[in-house]
């Protein structure tokens, strides 16, 4: 069971891997949302990155860890479940985020997983 549960903490790191890319490379927020490399749109989704690579780095240290799991649970819940939330309040706009829902909402099985089992 530990390995499944290992399996699905590098899921949900993966998927938090893409969004924190630009933190090493910024001009691939164009790239990624379509919002031009400068300015402060893009200044913002850099540190969006940094947001993303420090879950990744959370996630990645719940494989390991069983003693961050509870935390991380909640850490990857807030983030995958708002945009969830706040993608459907903006009426699901088919656009590049669209991918990005997709992506969270696929996400929720192992992050459902790893909950139920950081509390159990």
């Amino acid at each position: 069971m530990e390995l499944s549960i290992q399996i699905a903490w590098l899921l949900i790191a993966l998927i938090h891997f893409g969004p924190s890319l630009p933190l090493l490379q910024p001009g691939l927020v164009e790239r990624l949302y379509g919002v031009p490399a400068t300015g402060e749109t893009a200044l913002l989704l850099v540190h969006r990155a940094v947001l993303f690579a420090t879950i990744l780095l959370g996630a990645t240290w719940a494989v390991f860890d069983p003693s961050v799991r509870r935390l991380m649970a909640l850490i990857c819940g807030m983030s995958m479940i708002g945009f969830l939330v706040f993608y459907a309040r903006a009426s699901a706009p088919k656009t590049s985020l669209r991918k990005i829902a997709i992506v969270d909402a696929v996400g929720l099985a192992p992050l459902a997983w790893v909950s139920f089992q950081a509390w159990t």
